[in-house]
């Protein structure tokens, strides 16, 4: 059982987007808080895979601001926290640093050395087996197709990682010598920040959080968050959010979510669009947005044409009014 995650869990912001690194705690926000985000991690040897991506998890602007104003996580700027973390680092500790990379670059280099050695091995094995009648009768072309091998296999399987810098190497130096040298050290990048620098701590309660710019859909994205749907990108269905009555790994969506400010004018045919479009996908198409002053206080004065609009208190988030577009006959 995994140990428990502690909060506010902090969010790297590099470039303007927000990452979480932490396996744990991507998981703990899924099943707890409903936080989805979108894996884009890949392998640097193999760029265009696009089914099973990992970490990091890459959250929208609208999951951090509903995070951290819920005092769940809170922001680092990653680039500004990484410089001054290591301005804080005594010598001895970057020393021990130095010295644990040199130790992972070379125990790197020595297994890619040996796995090249065994390939190369099992290629010459390989082509003496085919070329064996060959060999007997020309040994000159026995040894030529033996090194020609060699060279091919040492082409083919050397690690991308020995395109740094090697040894050169003396004409006097024999190649059983020359073998049985050190590798050089592969070049060793950290995938995260801590370790070996110090984790982040959580700015104290009277600064003022990081908080990260949303659009006018925001209130909508809050408000079926709190009814307890989990909110994806919708741009594949035309839509802002695609709402889940449950983990989308387990659930189809309900609705394609659309959010916009409450004087906002929508055309004829992007609500039609939208209604076609969802029920083709067997969706609702909704609508929503943020109640404004003027219509609370419309409904406090009692002036018709506002039933079910309620006002908000301090205690809770601002009332948001919602429509579902369903198209008959399809």
């Amino acid at each position: 059982m995994t140990a428990p995650v502690p909060v506010p869990i902090p969010i790297s912001q590099v470039a303007g987007r927000h990452f979480l690194y932490d396996a744990d705690a991507i998981t703990f926000l899924r099943h707890t808080y409903h936080i989805t985000g979108a894996l884009i991690g890949t392998l640097s040897q193999a760029p265009q895979q696009n089914v099973f991506l990992g970490v990091p998890l890459e959250l929208m602007p609208e999951e951090v601001r509903l995070l951290v104003e819920r005092n769940v996580a809170y922001v680092i700027d990653d680039a500004h926290h990484h410089i001054e973390r290591h301005r804080k680092m005594s010598a001895a500790d970057q020393t021990a640093i130095l010295a644990a990379f040199h130790k992972q670059g070379s125990d790197a280099a020595r297994a890619a050395q040996n796995r090249a050695g065994k390939r190369k091995e099992a290629a010459l094995k390989r082509r003496g087996k085919t070329s064996s009648s060959e060999a007997s009768s020309n040994p000159s072309l026995s040894t030529q197709s033996e090194q020609a091998a060699a060279d091919e296999e040492e082409f083919l399987f050397a690690s991308p990682a020995n395109s740094f810098a090697t040894r050169s190497l003396d004409a006097t130096t024999s190649p059983a010598a020359a073998s049985a040298t050190e590798p050089d050290p592969f070049g060793i990048t950290p995938a995260t920040s801590h370790p070996p620098l110090a984790p982040p701590t959580p700015p104290p309660e009277s600064s003022r959080p990081l908080l990260p710019e949303v659009p006018s859909s925001y209130p909508v994205f809050r408000h079926l968050h709190d009814e307890g749907y989990f909110l994806s990108p919708g741009l594949r269905f035309g839509a802002q959010y695609m709402a889940y009555p449950g983990d989308p790994l387990r659930f189809h969506s309900h609705f394609l979510a659309v959010g916009r400010d409450w004087e906002e004018e929508w055309s004829l045919s992007e609500l039609v669009g939208g209604g076609r479009l969802g029920t083709g996908v067997k969706k609702g198409f909704l609508i929503g947005g943020e109640v404004l002053e003027e219509a609370e206080n419309k409904r406090e004065d009692g002036i018709s044409g506002n039933e079910g609009i309620s006002t908000h208190t301090a205690e809770r988030a601002p009332d948001v009014r919602t429509f579902c577009i369903e198209w008959g006959g399809m």
